[in-house]
């Protein structure tokens, strides 16, 4: 069952969705200091698509490092668990799409890279607090 925190958050982030197409990133590409981009994933249960709205700590030409905190939640938010099952994604930057390949970063590579994602974002590291849960980090290439 969808608790109603899951619900208001598909709103948001459907509403957000929207605006960010349209403006093809100009509007809400930015939250924090940190660009915003639209993941698509395959479901893992559906196989459909799947796209969800996320920010970018760490980003490049190459490379663009996203964290599944899901705000400190005790569960792995949906896109984490269908790109974990299935590593092709789509990403959507400032209304360029590209073709990536997720992979989960090892926790040697989560603690090279945890210190600049909380530099980018301090949030990061209260979120990890407020969970058991160890936060993956994830790595677009």
């Amino acid at each position: 069952m969808t608790s109603a925190k899951d619900l208001v958050f598909k709103s948001l982030t459907g509403f957000h969705r929207t605006v960010y197409r349209l403006s093809k990133g100009k509007v809400f590409g930015n939250a924090k200091g940190m660009p915003v981009l639209e993941l698509e994933t395959i479901g893992r249960k559906s196989g459909k698509p799947r796209t969800t709205m996320l920010t970018a700590p760490i980003h490049g030409d190459e490379r663009v490092v996203v964290v599944a905190s899901k705000g400190g939640d005790d569960h792995h938010p949906a896109w984490f668990l269908n790109l974990r099952d299935n590593p092709a994604v789509k990403v959507n930057m400032n209304g360029v799409s590209r073709d990536m390949t997720a992979t989960i970063a090892s926790s040697e590579e989560k603690a090279e890279l945890w210190p600049e994602i909380v530099a980018a974002n301090s949030g990061y590291a209260g979120y990890q607090k407020k969970t058991d849960r160890d936060i993956p980090v994830v790595v677009l290439t």
